[in-house]
């Protein structure tokens, strides 16, 4: 077992990613060593042909998790008997795997960044061997991430000021709740209820009581004096469990004006938000928060702009990216030498198939236009020499070079990048209606690079 760091200075011990991938890669590999193609230099990138129906831009999320899982992928032992046992791979091709390292290259849109149609997110360099390993273990974190950050964006650009908190962990698997968690900050989130989440990321977390422990007592009053004499006046009183007014008046009375929040899980949340703030701001409470949960997405979100609400809890919708749970990545061959010679030129290659697969040859380079008022206007993507006009608006970064990871970043810096970057793009971004991306995918047809 190896280590990753998973968090700001935190160190999680991981186990070996060496499986999280498809059967066909291992074959391919085998195929590849057989033939003496497998050294051959190779460039894959990861990119999406679009995005989700309706959307105006997609995030990226998830590169710091991406190079913890490259960093892992080694066949352990027991992961090579299992392999061996199962007849999957003949036993060439297990020697080669013994001793897998990832010692290419890889480049990338930084985490946080927001992405188009045609996008090279991410660029993996190397041998075919090593890189068409790591194909399902960077889609898979990659789309899943991505899809969450995107609903979270448009979640928190639709909240506003007003602070949102993830609570999606039991509405989806353990392990994908963690990384939901993390995906949900980066799009603006402010915090989670995950404590596994908070241990790993250091995502600030936030909690207090469900409506099993009003039912676990005999009336609302023993369970909200109970929560406060352990909690304090601070805590936030969930309201809703029997009638709303007759609880917001018993808070009161218990907490003193100084109660810190109440929650509203059900209901019509317009309505009771604007009846439980006036019932507040009468019994001397102003200072005391509104919190409304109860199946949000951002369209719910939008819809209480207008209501005395401090802060949003959001589950189902935002771990299952609204309606949309993966962004739809593909992870390509775009080039490849014409031998296993290290000096060999690189050949563009490409899917020319019908039914929208198609894909551009070349290893690429991408850059953001922006009009005379420093807004985006148009995401350039291309191969060869990058416009002189470009160079300074490059949006590909070193990731990992020589196998060695060269960026790890707090989340907050991520999560502060993403903030920018939204604001860069057109206002028309963050409507919700329906629409096209906000910026066009713009092609600068050149030779490809070696």
């Amino acid at each position: 077992m190896t280590t990753a760091d998973l968090g700001r200075g935190r160190r999680v011990g991981v186990p070996s990613t060496a499986l999280f991938t498809d059967q066909y890669e291992l074959t391919m590999l085998q195929a590849a060593l057989k033939a003496g193609t497998a050294g051959r230099r190779s460039v894959f990138e990861v990119f999406t042909r679009r995005l989700p129906n309706g959307r105006r831009y997609g995030v990226v999320a998830g590169t710091g998790r991406v190079l913890d899982a490259v960093e892992n992928f080694r066949f352990e032992p027991d992961v090579l008997a299992f392999l061996r046992e199962k007849g999957i791979i003949d036993g060439a091709t297990l020697d080669w795997l013994a001793g897998y390292r990832f010692s290419g290259d890889i480049w990338g849109y930084p985490e946080g960044e927001v992405y188009f149609p045609g996008s090279p997110i991410l660029r993996v360099e190397g041998s075919f061997a090593e890189c068409v390993l790591l194909e399902t273990v960077i889609l898979s974190i990659l789309n899943h991430d991505s899809a969450i950050a995107a609903a979270a964006s448009r979640m928190s650009s639709a909240a506003g000021d007003r602070p949102l908190i993830e609570m999606g962990a039991r509405r989806t698997h353990e392990l994908a709740a963690v990384a939901a968690s993390r995906a949900a900050y980066i799009g603006g989130f402010a915090s989670t209820s995950d404590l596994a989440a908070g241990f790993r990321y250091d995502i600030p977390t936030v909690g207090t009581s469900a409506h099993a422990f009003t039912l676990l007592h005999d009336s609302e009053r023993d369970a909200f004096r109970a929560q406060v004499d352990s909690l304090g006046g601070g805590t936030t009183l969930l309201v809703d469990t029997y009638d709303v007014a007759e609880a917001v008046r018993t808070a009161v009375e218990i907490a003193g004006p100084e109660l810190g929040a109440v929650r509203i899980d059900s209901g019509d949340l317009l309505l009771v938000a604007h009846r439980v703030r006036q019932q507040l701001d009468e019994l001397g409470a102003t200072g005391t928060k509104i919190t409304v949960t109860s199946d949000l997405d951002e369209y719910a979100i939008a819809s209480l702009a207008a209501a005395p609400v401090d802060s949003y809890g959001v589950g189902t919708q935002l771990v299952t990216g609204s309606g949309h749970p993966t962004a739809s990545m593909v992870y390509k061959l775009v080039a490849r030498a014409e031998s296993a010679d290290p000096g060999a030129p690189l050949v563009p290659v490409a899917k020319k198939s019908t039914g929208g697969k198609t894909s551009v040859g070349g290893r690429k380079w991408a850059a953001r236009r922006l009009d005379a008022y420093g807004v985006a206007e148009a995401e350039v993507v291309g191969t060869g020499k990058v416009p002189e006009e470009l160079a300074g608006q490059q949006l590909l970064v070193p990731l990992v070079e020589g196998g060695e990871v060269l960026v790890r970043e707090p989340l907050d810096v991520v999560r502060d990048r993403h903030a920018a970057a939204r604001a860069s793009l057109p206002l028309s971004a963050t409507q919700l209606s329906r629409g096209e991306p906000v910026l066009p995918t713009e092609y600068a047809p050149g030779p490809s690079g070696s």
